[in-house]
């Protein structure tokens, strides 16, 4: 998140990148930071976190905000967890089920509700939907702003 990673580097889960190795950016400029941390989590899967992941998780939301760092979540596939979601799409955010979804999501990793944004994913659809764009492009616009809101006050 630091930008101490340069661009190409191969994850290796068994080894972690120390200020000693060719990949290290000793010297990170502001293009190689991360702006915003934004984690996807699919609505219909969100209760099968495993603890360890869970933990990662809050590891790395933490560390995220104590850079100061704008943290967003994404659920996904709302409308596989919520099939009325699928028929009413602008009631999204009128769903107990969804509500609840979102509570829960909150409780386990700590993201606060106002920064969990639902969307339907565009999966077998020929055409698309105003609703649809306009939940997938609320959580961009968020995202967007809350990486240029981080940036100007560094």
């Amino acid at each position: 998140m630091k930008g101490h990673v340069k661009n190409g580097y191969k994850l290796n889960p068994f080894s972690t990148l120390s200020e000693d190795k060719q990949d290290y950016n000793s010297d990170p400029s502001l293009n190689d930071r991360v702006h915003v941390l934004v984690c996807i989590i699919s609505a219909n899967t969100a209760q099968f976190l495993t603890g360890d992941f869970v933990k990662k998780l809050r590891e790395v939301r933490l560390a995220a905000r104590d850079m100061g760092m704008p943290e967003i979540a994404i659920l996904t596939k709302i409308d596989e967890a919520c099939p009325e979601v699928d028929k009413e799409i602008q009631n999204v955010y009128k769903r107990k089920y969804l509500k609840k979804k979102i509570e829960e999501l909150s409780a386990v990793l700590g993201f606060p509700p106002s920064c969990i944004f639902p969307v339907k994913n565009y999966h077998s659809e020929i055409d698309t939907k105003d609703g649809t764009n306009s939940l997938i492009l609320s959580a961009l616009r968020r995202i967007i702003t809350s990486a240029g809101d981080f940036v100007n006050h560094l």
